[in-house]
């Protein structure tokens, strides 16, 4: 089975087509090489996928016959992921929400507020400068 095809069907990926994107940017590795899309798959490979800042580390443990339920995943593939990759994704979450979103348009009243408070806070910036 392709890498791509077996990165759907594990659904680490929505689409074929974004594992294959994935695959040609060099974001997939098996065994520690760069690989591209139509690599085959055997069990027991070691595949490394680079997704939203965190490097996931898999193992191949059997090759399904098409894309599987989410409770079925387990039977497929072994997520060797270091913890420490995983907190790094529970704070990238935590830190998206204080940005706005790029094209939701003019800061609000409020928004303008904070950011006026912010700047004209005199302690923020004097305490520096008095010691």
């Amino acid at each position: 089975m392709r890498v791509d095809k077996y990165l759907w069907c594990v659904r680490y990926f929505k689409t074929r087509s974004i594992a294959t994107a994935a695959c040609k940017k060099g974001q997939v590795k098996m065994n520690g090489a760069s690989v591209k899309p139509s690599r085959d798959v055997y069990p027991t490979d070691k595949i490394s996928v680079r997704k939203n800042q965190v490097t996931y580390i898999l193992e191949v443990l059997d090759l399904p016959e098409s894309r599987l339920g989410a409770k079925l995943v387990g039977m497929y593939v072994q997520d060797h992921t270091p913890k420490e990759n995983l907190e790094k994704l529970e704070l990238l979450k935590y830190s998206k929400d204080y940005y706005r979103k790029k094209g939701s348009g003019r800061p609000t009243k409020k928004d303008r507020r904070d950011i006026d408070d912010i700047y004209n806070n005199d302690s923020f910036f004097s305490s520096d400068e008095e010691e």
